[in-house]
């Protein structure tokens, strides 16, 4: 490792305008380059092996931001802001985290790189007097940098969290409000030559420009994440979000300057997906995925026009006697280049994209057909997504695909989520019982793996609750069985009926049975049917000894 650091200053450093140093766990210089010495006022590189640093520093510099002695004897990572007692030009050294030796880079602050002040403020965010998205283009297309410092250029692009549930609660105003404070612990976090911007809504961009990357941005990001998850008071109320954060740095997996920004954007995408409050850097797996998600995009979106979808029905039985109830309706997309894909992949897609609201009016019309063609009035439950019931014509659909079809309402079942009510739910509400007076049954998925949906089974028309698998499979342990039995009870008190899915083994049917479940679906009874063979399916389960 000291040979390595030391090689780092001895080839790539000697020239450069940055200061290079090592120092080691005491904070003693082990070595540095030139432009170190002249910042420091050292004569030389070799009078500089064995200076005390924050002794030498705090005789000339103050610190602006952090305990000199502390800064450079622990191991963390961190940002120094140093000036002379008697100029106001500033020093930022940045500190890589290391065991027993690390590495400083230094570099005068620079003025900006374009003239902020425009007539109109073209360049200004009136709401916070950040710069804005012009500024930040102009920021990038006029850096021009040389030797080392090329690899010195980053975007640090922030979301925050929560900050919806702000604007619906309290208030545009207490939003706005909001994003001005912000604003402030943003730039706090920040040195005087990073450009700070609002690009719209709640996404901020910081350009941090001359320093060593990514462990400068790195640095920088995790302390605005830190500052966002502390409160802010908004109209004398304390008010929560937070920040997810992604980075992009040239010559550090992004190798045009042109791609800093989308990028960045890429890491942001990922900080979210993987929990919010997470500061992701980019990598290049992650444009590979982003390219693959967009044609898996194209590829959905021409799968209905090209008949790719198919439906597969899984059979629910009486635990009682074995009869036939009824069958799932099962979305399967079947693409010539991809095969077979999994729902898992395609709906979350589709849900994001639009596309699942022509999808679902196909599934349900299909549903409806196609159970017509069976040998018995049995009925047809099909999934109906969250986003669909934002539709205003949710019930208009429902109805005319029976209409179209001649199924009888009774034969016909919604299954929803909770996350239906989640999203707008008096809008839900109005739209269910709409549906209920048709006489279509509405049945609970999922039911004991959100959040609040013992309260929704008091307002909204639920005729059926579903036991999520997942009880179903954990079911030999105590806690499962009791909350299997609760859940069993609760819908015989409400008057309900009780179907578990997922029911994989004779003892859990078993069980379930003997604790009271009406209903089942599962590989023990059937895997899902493709519609050619639901005929002899039901042929031989009425023929089948009893």
């Amino acid at each position: 490792m000291p040979n390595e650091l030391t090689q780092i200053i001895g080839n790539c450093a000697q020239v450069s305008s940055l200061g290079f140093a090592v120092i080691n766990e005491s904070g003693v210089l082990v070595c540095a380059n030139p432009s170190f010495c002249e910042m420091f006022f050292i004569t030389s590189p070799e009078a500089a092996a064995g200076c005390a640093l924050a002794e030498h520093v705090s005789s000339r510099f103050y610190s602006i931001n952090a305990d000199l002695s502390k800064a450079f004897t622990c191991p963390a990572p961190d940002i120094i802001e140093l000036r002379l007692e008697r100029s106001s030009e500033p020093l930022t050294m940045h500190i890589a985290a290391g065991n027993d030796l690390r590495m400083l880079t230094v570099n005068r602050v620079s003025k900006p790189l374009v003239d902020k002040k425009l007539p109109n403020n073209a360049y200004q965010d009136p709401l916070t007097g950040l710069g804005n998205r012009m500024l930040l283009n102009d920021q990038i297309a006029n850096w021009q940098p040389s030797g080392p410092e090329s690899l010195s250029l980053a975007v640090i692009m922030i979301d925050l969290d929560r900050f919806k549930k702000i604007n619906d609660t309290l208030g545009h105003g207490a939003g706005d409000t909001l994003l001005k404070l912000v604003a402030k612990r943003i730039l706090s976090a920040t040195r005087d030559n990073d450009t700070v911007i609002r690009m719209e809504g709640d996404e901020f961009v910081v350009l941090h420009t001359i320093g060593f990357q990514p462990i400068g941005a790195i640095s920088v990001a995790k302390r605005i994440v830190e500052l966002m998850s502390r409160s802010f008071l908004i109209e004398g109320q304390q008010t929560n979000i937070g920040a997810s954060v992604g980075i992009a740095a040239l010559n550090h997996g992004t190798d045009n300057i042109a791609d800093l920004l989308k990028h960045a954007d890429l890491a942001l995408y990922a900080a979210k997906a993987a929990g919010r409050g997470i500061v992701k850097f980019f990598e290049p797996a992650l444009a590979q995925r982003a390219m693959d998600r967009r044609n898996l995009e194209i590829d959905l979106s021409r799968a209905l026009g090209l008949k790719e979808f198919v439906l597969m029905y899984q059979p629910q039985v009486n635990m009682a006697d074995g009869t036939l109830q009824g069958f799932e309706a099962l979305i399967r997309w079947h693409n010539p280049k991809r095969g077979l894909v999994s729902p898992a992949d395609f709906i979350p897609l589709a849900e994001q994209t639009g596309e699942i609201n022509a999808i679902g009016e196909w599934t349900l019309r299909t549903a409806c057909k196609e159970a017509m063609s069976w040998d018995g009035n049995f009925s047809v439950a099909v999934n109906v997504s969250p986003i669909q019931f934002e539709n205003e014509s949710i019930v208009d659909i429902v109805r005319n695909a029976l209409i179209a079809t001649g199924l009888a309402p009774e034969r016909l079942e919604l299954e929803i989520t909770e996350g239906v009510m989640m999203k707008d739910y008096e809008t839900a509400q109005k739209h269910l019982w709409a549906i209920k007076k048709m006489g279509v049954g509405i049945a609970m998925d999922d039911f004991g793996t959100g959040y609040s949906s013992l309260s929704y089974l008091n307002s909204f028309p639920f005729s059926k609750i579903k036991i999520d698998q997942s009880f179903v499979r954990g079911e030999s342990s105590p806690k499962s069985r009791a909350l299997v039995q609760a859940i069993i009870s609760l819908g015989a008190s409400l008057k309900m009926t009780i179907i578990a899915e997922g029911v994989e083994t004779k003892e859990q049917f078993d069980e379930l049975a003997a604790g009271g479940c009406q209903s089942a679906q599962g590989y023990l009874i059937s895997r899902p049917i493709a519609t050619p063979a639901i005929a002899g399916f039901i042929s031989d389960l009425k023929n089948k000894p009893r």
